[in-house]
């Protein structure tokens, strides 16, 4: 199976339908964004927000090729603060972000997590792929007034390009 098809798979089995609203917190080059803007349709948008200025410009070329016009960019410092309305989000991405790396302490994760929560939609759900801090995350969540609906595993795609097995996790707001 090539790549895209792969990446729709994953994401309609996340719950990403026509019409939603999506945001694809480091979205990076766009391996999630792309696909998600096309099943979300004109009448969805896709929120790609990341800090790096350079792989935002090469989503939106990505985009504009394949005449995608529903993809809004959000640049970022990098802080933990979304500027959207308060619940104005049906899916919130959190795929290979989650961890240490992007957000070093619990308090900036919980932060971050926060902001999530103030974004979405009462029916919303977040999708989090815990790369890099599998054991901790779940806790962390749900200690954020988060529950676990549903996982999901399978072959995911990292880096834009490698294909690994790996669990994603959707959480509610409670």
């Amino acid at each position: 199976m090539g790549l895209k098809p792969q990446v729709l798979e994953v994401l309609e089995r996340l719950g990403i339908s026509r019409g939603q609203i999506v945001l694809d917190f480091g979205c990076g080059s766009g391996t999630y964004t792309i696909p998600t803007a096309r099943i979300v349709g004109e009448r969805g948008r896709v929120y790609a927000l990341d800090k790096n200025k350079r792989v935002l410009d090469e989503l939106m070329q990505k985009a504009e090729l394949a005449g995608l016009r529903n993809i809004k960019r959000m640049d970022t410092s990098g802080e933990p603060r979304i500027g959207l309305p308060n619940e104005s989000v049906d899916v919130v991405l959190l795929l290979d972000i989650f961890h240490p790396y992007y957000f070093p302490q619990a308090y900036d994760r919980r932060r971050l997590l926060n902001e999530v929560y103030r974004v979405m939609k009462p029916s919303a759900f977040i999708s989090v792929w815990p790369k890099h801090m599998e054991s901790e995350a779940k806790d962390e969540i749900e200690n954020a007034d988060f529950y676990l609906e549903k996982e999901h595993t399978g072959m995911l795609i990292h880096d834009g390009k490698n294909r690994e097995k790996g669990q994603i996790l959707n959480f509610r707001k409670r």
